[in-house]
């Protein structure tokens, strides 16, 4: 008890705190861009202490305050930079996906650098409530052909802890993207930094 609580009062100061995965009663997370690391429920390290969690989210006690963090949000702490973050996880084909949002409403993306512009299908974007067809209609084209679609603006596209505003897009016609594409509109703004399995991006403005 003595060597927990010596531990706990170290004076550790917290960074930046990304959460990278939930489970019961555990949380895998990156602190100031470190590795990736399991917490068991009571585990304290660098200031960082888990409370609970759950496939949802995850409570923390940072920097002697309570914060509640769902999957792929960060919380910079006093020791941290004011930089915001965002962690994301590669999966068995060395892909990197996450959670985020569109114009405040869940999306599912997946990092493509290939990719010019945030891009969506049009259904999509009816789900959305993006008025697409506002935007300069023209055209991409693929090696299957060409597909129709529109340049946008979206008005906010949130990663983890990264929230940007009035970033370029693409909306393409019919529901053949499965996935938006987190292309460099949104990348370009943020520096990248890949460990392993692991994508940490930090907003650079």
């Amino acid at each position: 008890m003595t060597l927990s609580l010596l531990a706990y009062n170290t004076g550790a100061s917290a960074g930046n705190v990304n959460v990278t995965g939930l489970f019961k009663d555990r949380a895998m997370v990156v602190i100031d861009s470190g590795k990736p690391r399991v917490m068991a429920v009571g585990d304290s390290t660098q200031g960082v202490r888990l409370l609970r969690a759950d496939s949802q989210s995850a409570m923390f006690e940072i920097d002697g305050k309570r914060r509640v963090l769902t999957m792929g949000e960060s919380y910079t702490g006093s020791g941290g930079s004011a930089k915001p973050v965002a962690t994301l996880n590669a999966d068995g084909r060395g892909q990197f996906y996450s959670v985020g949002s569109i114009n405040g409403s869940s999306v599912n993306f997946v990092v493509d650098t290939g990719a010019t512009l945030v891009t969506i299908s049009t259904q999509e974007a009816d789900r959305l409530g993006v008025n697409y067809r506002k935007g300069q209609r023209g055209a991409i084209y693929t090696a299957n052909g060409s597909i129709g679609a529109y340049h946008v603006i979206f008005n906010n596209i949130r990663i983890g802890g990264i929230s940007l505003n009035m970033v370029p897009g693409t909306v393409v016609e019919g529901n053949g993207l499965p996935i938006a594409l987190l292309g460099m509109s949104f990348l370009n703004q943020t520096d990248i930094q890949r460990n392993g399995t692991t994508m940490t991006l930090t907003q650079r403005y």
